[in-house]
Formats: C-alpha cells, sequence, structure tokens
C-alpha cells in the first residue's frame, strides 16, 4: 500500500472537531442560548427564575450572574458568557443580566454579516472602532455627581432595586444603603474610595422585610461566654485581643514530676494567677467590653464576669477588623502593651436575641468606618434575594460616589449610542461601516427587552425612541410601570461605569467568539452509562471489548 494513501491520525481517537462556519454557527447558537436565558429577568417588569441544583436546593432570583453561576453549563463559548455576568459583578455589582443580553446580541447580528460573507476580522475591527466610540459618546452625557449628593445617590440604589424582589419596600432600602455607603467613604491622596467589603450583612429569617435596619456599628454573631455578664453595657470601652485568655501549652511534649503535694497546690493556685492577671490587665486598661480572637478559659471566664466585663470569644478575623473600624480600637496581640489608647468607643454593647439566636450587637458608634445592615424577610429565600439586591444597589452606590460620573437608565443611554454610532459608520465607510451598524442596532436590544417584558409593542416602541432621541431628547427612555416612553432623567440613574463594563466585557466576549473557526473537542473521561440490567453483559465492563 502507498504510503500516501494512508491516513494520518494526530488527535487522539474520539475527538471532535468543528470547522469553518459550521464552529461559528454553533459557538453564536449558544452563547445566543445563554443570553436567551435571562432576557425575561430584566427590567421593573422582568420575571425571576426558580433553580433547583441535584441537592435539591432551591434559588429563587432574577439576578442575572446567580442564574448563571447556579446553572452548570456544559458549552465552551456559553461559559464565556458566563464569565461576561461574573466580571460585571466583580466590577459593578449591576448589569449582569444588560451584558450578557448585549453579547448575545453582537453575536446574533454578527452572523447575518458572516452569512454574508464578510470576514470575521473585519467585524472585529469594525466592532472594536464601535466599542470606542460608544464610550466617548458616553463620555460626552454623562453628569457629574456630588459624593454628598443623597437624592441622587438614593436614586441610583433605587435603580439598582427596581427589578429585583426589594423594589417592594426600595425607599427604605435606598436610605439604608446611601447611609451605609456614605460612612464607609473615605479619601485618601484625594482619590474618593468606598470599600463595600466594610459593610457588613447579617440576614435573620423571620420578621418583615420593613424590619430591616442599618446598624451604626457591627453585629458579632456570638453571645457572651458567661451567664453573670452584664447583657448590655452603654458607653462602651472595647479592648479587641487576637491572642487566647488560656495557659499556653508547651511548643514540645514535657512532662512535670510533682513529688509534693503541696508543690502541686501551687502549680495550680499559679495557672489561676496567670488568668487573673491577664483579666487585671484588662480592667487596669479601662475595657469593659472583650472581643477574643480565640478562646477564654472557663476561669478566665469567670474573672471576666465578677469584673462586670462583657466578653466574646472565637470572633471571626473579619469581624475583629471590622469593629476595630467601627469603633476606633487597636487590635492588641500582647496582653502587655494594651493601654487606655487602644481601647475603642461605642454608645452600647448588648445582647439580643434575633430570631433562635443570641447576637452580640455594637451600636452607636461615632462616625463609623464598617457598618452592618441586619436583613429581616420572611423566608430565607426572601432573605437570600433581599440580600442580593442589597449587594446590587451597596456596590452602585459606591462606584457612583467613586467615580462621580452618572448616566439615564431605562434604555436612554443605549439609544442615544445608537444613535451616535449610525452617524459614526457613515464616516467611516468600508466593510467596518456594516460592523459598526450591527454593532448600533444591537445595543438597541436593551430598549427592546425592557418594551418586551412590560408587554409593550418593541417595534413601536424603537420607532419613537429613535424620533425622541434625533430630536435630541437624549434622556427619553422606557417607562416600563406606564407603559410607554418618558424623559427618564430624574428617575432611573445609573453610574458610568455599570454602562461602560457592559460594553467592554460584552464586546470582548463577542470578538472572542468571533475570531474561532475551530473548536477540537478531548472526548470526555466520563463511563459510558451501564446498559440496561446492570452488569449484563460487556457493557456492565465500562469498556471497549
Amino acid at each position: 500500500m502507498m504510503s500516501g494513501q494512508q491516513p494520518i491520525i494526530v488527535l487522539k481517537e474520539g475527538t471532535t472537531r468543528e470547522k469553518g462556519k459550521g464552529a461559528a454557527s454553533n459557538n453564536v447558537a449558544a452563547a445566543k442560548a445563554i443570553a436567551d436565558a435571562v432576557r425575561s429577568t430584566l427590567g421593573p417588569r422582568g420575571m425571576d427564575k426558580m433553580l433547583v441544583d441535584s441537592m435539591g436546593d432551591v434559588v429563587i432570583t432574577n439576578d442575572g450572574v446567580t442564574i448563571l453561576k447556579e446553572v452548570d453549563v456544559a458549552h465552551p463559548a456559553a461559559k464565556m458568557l458566563v464569565e461576561v455576568a461574573k466580571t460585571q459583578d466583580q466590577q459593578c455589582g449591576d448589569g449582569t443580566t444588560t451584558a450578557v443580553i448585549l453579547a448575545g446580541e453582537f453575536l446574533k447580528n454578527a452572523e447575518g454579516l458572516l452569512d454574508q460573507n464578510v470576514h470575521p476580522t473585519v467585524i472585529v475591527g469594525g466592532y472594536r472602532l464601535a466599542e470606542q466610540k460608544a464610550h466617548e459618546i458616553l463620555e460626552k452625557i454623562s453628569e457629574k455627581i456630588s459624593r454628598n449628593d443623597k437624592e441622587k445617590l438614593k436614586k441610583i440604589a433605587t435603580t439598582a432595586m427596581m427589578s429585583k424582589s426589594a423594589s417592594s419596600s426600595k425607599d427604605i432600602f435606598a436610605d439604608i444603603i446611601v447611609k451605609a455607603v456614605m460612612s464607609i467613604t473615605e479619601e485618601t491622596n484625594g482619590r474618593v474610595t468606598a470599600d463595600t467589603d466594610h459593610i457588613q450583612i447579617v440576614k435573620k429569617h423571620g420578621g418583615a422585610i420593613s424590619d430591616t435596619e442599618l446598624i451604626e456599628g457591627i453585629i458579632v454573631d456570638k453571645e457572651r461566654v458567661h451567664a453573670n455578664m452584664p447583657k448590655i453595657v452603654k458607653n462602651a470601652k472595647v479592648a479587641l485581643v487576637d491572642s487566647a485568655f488560656e495557659i499556653k501549652k508547651t511548643e514540645v511534649d514535657a512532662k512535670i514530676n510533682v513529688t509534693d503535694p503541696k508543690k502541686l497546690q501551687m502549680f495550680l493556685a499559679e495557672e489561676e494567677n496567670i488568668l487573673k492577671r491577664m483579666v487585671e490587665k484588662i480592667k487596669r486598661a479601662g475595657a469593659n467590653v472583650l472581643f477574643c480572637q480565640k478562646g477564654i478559659d472557663d476561669l478566665a471566664q469567670h474573672y471576666l464576669a465578677k469584673n462586670d466585663i462583657y466578653a466574646v470569644r472565637r470572633v471571626k478575623k473579619s469581624d475583629i477588623e471590622k469593629l476595630a473600624r467601627a469603633t476606633g480600637a487597636k487590635i492588641v496581640t500582647r496582653l502587655d502593651d494594651l493601654g487606655s489608647s487602644d481601647l475603642g468607643k461605642a454608645g452600647a454593647v448588648e445582647e439580643r436575641k434575633i430570631a433562635d439566636d443570641n447576637m452580640t450587637f455594637v451600636t452607636k458608634c461615632k462616625s463609623p468606618k464598617a457598618v452592618s445592615i441586619l436583613i429581616r424577610g420572611g423566608t430565607e429565600h426572601v432573605v437570600d434575594e433581599i440580600e442580593r439586591s442589597l449587594h446590587d444597589a451597596l456596590s452602585v452606590v459606591s462606584v457612583g460616589i467613586e467615580d462621580g460620573k452618572t448616566v439615564t437608565g431605562a434604555g436612554a443611554t443605549a439609544m442615544e449610542i445608537a444613535d451616535g454610532l449610525r452617524d459614526y459608520a457613515a464616516t467611516v465607510g468600508g466593510r467596518e461601516q456594516m460592523a459598526i451598524d450591527a454593532f448600533a442596532n444591537a445595543v438597541e436590544i436593551v430598549p427592546r427587552t425592557l418594551a418586551e417584558n412590560a408587554g409593550m409593542d418593541p417595534i413601536d416602541t424603537i420607532i419613537d425612541l429613535r424620533k425622541a432621541h434625533k430630536g435630541g431628547k437624549k434622556h427619553v427612555g422606557v417607562d416600563v410601570l406606564n407603559g410607554k416612553i418618558n424623559d427618564m432623567h430624574d428617575t432611573v440613574i445609573e453610574p458610568i461605569r455599570v454602562s461602560k463594563q457592559e460594553l467592554e466585557s460584552a464586546t470582548d466576549a463577542a470578538m472572542m467568539i468571533l475570531r474561532i473557526d475551530d473548536v477540537i473537542a478531548s472526548k470526555g473521561s466520563e463511563k459510558p452509562p451501564m446498559p440496561p440490567g446492570g452488569m449484563g453483559g460487556m457493557g456492565g465492563m465500562g469498556g471497549e471489548y
């Protein structure tokens, strides 16, 4: 046999390979399927999804990133869209659904160009130009916002919560969120930062959603260590210690031989004295509240209770750090170094029973740099969904304070970008012009989906919006609650970073998927399914024969 006729096997047996247009259309179809999965959740009239995992745990949400994280996505191109949602969530906290829908639409419109034999590289080039121009348009239409403008910040928070289940109590939440973010905002070297990690969220189901409250201080999910300790301490002086109130065991195995019974008594008495001295150091420093990161010996608990000191043990490191920021206390490792200057102050430290748990509330801190939000709600699922809503709202308010720029939501910004891009496309010329036009049309998916979800006619809505924006009304968007188009300038506000990141992540993902012309997939290492009848026949061996 001639060697030329012999097949040359390069890839491992069982590897599947898809080339050219087949690969591209398969990838685009997978990405579109992911986008369609979350489309119905967009906007105040969006619906929720119920997700049930293999263990039977239920999640009810309309948060784009939560849906995509919970769903077990297998297709590699679809996984890229899940990454888009995750990136959007990390950077802005909100806009995850929009980012995924945009990416899906960019690919759908690119598919039309691929069918006309426009080369993927040309489409990618056009998309890159369109994205850069979209950023310019965003900067041009954005408005400045002061970090102390409470009303505008509340509107940003309300916008983020409108589509979530928290919208029923959005005014209560908006107030809590703005107060929380403003209290943790710091300015260093002229740069404003608002790190939401300094806001502690504690969930307890039971009670009404409206019972959710902002604590100007920290909630520690622990109770006092001894029943004889005071339940509430007013004008608390707080000591934070990260070493144990216990007798240290020796590093190496040691044996102590006691020959005289009196010596044993002395030995035990000395242990007691060491613990007593530890408590005296706390008392001497002037502290009446102690938070310890490690353990507190039973005897030490007794002495602390005798001295009317409220003590909590095994507090998480993250909670200790938040307590330091809230009370102004310094975290002390060596007890000998504890002085009155290391203590923090709080208006009150008390033990409260919330649902079935006793918790320690450190409240009325003066200008705390870390605060807590206690979320209440009828059931666990309600509380979880409210937490997701608050996470989004806290993130956008902090981003708004940091960037100091906002744009109008409700699809108004999307229409303005689409309008600007169409004018820009005419100046570019060549085949890239087609790609920029496709990009502009894709951006309109945001107002179109908002209209669809609200039961409005999407085509009429887009035509009316185009007309309004051509006439210079740049703040006109989809008023979902009234079922018509309206000026949304004073109602729906978003930080500029949300829109920027949506465009950036969606474009990058779409461009990456478009450049793929060959998908080589190795055979999975899963065992083939068992034939009916269990081990009967060779099939039960799980191998070839």
